[in-house]
């Protein structure tokens, strides 16, 4: 038998330019995926998955054949995403899965798996360590991203990431800032499509060399920020310059206008996680709202 684990992800700054190489702020979380491997005698793939209450969310079985085969299926449906990944992982190390006996596969999630915390970057992860492949190249041959996901599921601290002419700059970093008890994590009830996000955002992208420049700096003054006050001003100077990018309203602005304290989006905007910096207690005004998932920074990061 063998065991994998990956963590999860939040990306508290760069959203959208990482991808050109801007530096982003990138957490793991304490809720990751994990993956258990056991050998069978049938020439097959037995894949369950997991939710995080370890109910079944999804079960298939896959043939050998099916791998190796250079025939590509364009559906989007979970066991065609799976084959194409388990495809790619076999091109890159055609020694994987090179046996006469097959696998008993189950995965199992920390976290609901719409909340946007790396149930793709988790399973690629563990994925890339089972078949000994780069997590990174079986990322660019299947989901594609700027990869500090997969850093995440591989670090074990903050880090900041940067992507520099296709390679990833990844440096750790001590992210535990004295007023971490005002910041927290609130879930906005949907799941962002990351990948749709990003296509918006290259298409309508222009030159953003003074953009990224301020990002950079930005990263750079949150990791090493001593006061929540100071922290709210560059939340704020952040979600203005990402706004103009993008050509989108902040969420504070969209949906939290009356809220006292400071509000960033994380990853693509629209869905998943926000950050909130406030002193005063957030819960019952977020639920008021309808939002119920609130948690504290402590509870979520690694």
């Amino acid at each position: 038998m063998q065991n994998f684990y990956s963590n999860g992800k939040l990306l508290l700054t760069g959203e959208y330019v990482v991808l050109d190489g801007a530096s982003a702020l990138a957490i793991p979380t304490k809720l990751g995926q994990s993956l258990r491997i056991e050998s069978i005698f049938e020439n097959k793939i037995l894949w369950k998955s997991l939710d995080e209450k370890g109910n079944i969310w999804f079960e298939d079985v896959f043939s050998y054949d099916e791998i190796v085969t250079d025939f590509i299926n364009s559906d989007t449906t979970i066991s065609n995403q799976l084959l194409q990944i388990l495809k790619a992982a076999k091109q890159i190390n055609p020694k994987f899965l090179d046996t006469k006996n097959g696998f008993k596969v189950t995965t199992k999630l920390d976290f609901p798996k719409n909340w946007g915390l790396g149930s793709s970057s988790t399973l690629i992860n563990n994925i890339a360590k089972w078949a000994n492949v780069n997590a990174y190249e079986l990322l660019e041959k299947t989901f594609g991203g700027s990869g500090y996901d997969i850093a995440c599921a591989q670090y074990n601290s903050a880090i900041t990431y940067q992507l520099s002419a296709k390679n990833s700059v990844i440096n750790e970093v001590k992210f535990n800032p004295s007023f971490k008890n005002h910041l927290y994590f609130v879930y906005l009830n949907k799941k962002q499509n990351s990948r749709e996000g990003i296509a918006q955002y290259k298409t309508n992208r222009a030159n953003l060399t003074d953009e990224i420049s301020k990002i950079n700096t930005i990263t750079s003054q949150m990791v090493d920020c001593k006061n929540l006050e100071e922290f709210q001003i560059l939340i704020k100077q952040h979600e203005s310059i990402i706004s103009k990018i993008i050509k989108q309203q902040p969420i504070k602005e969209q949906l939290f206008n009356d809220f006292k304290g400071s509000i960033k989006s994380l990853g693509a905007w629209g869905g998943d996680f926000i950050l909130v910096a406030s002193k005063a207690p957030i819960t019952p005004y977020f639920k008021s709202k309808g939002f119920e998932v609130v948690i504290p920074f402590e509870d979520m990061v690694l």
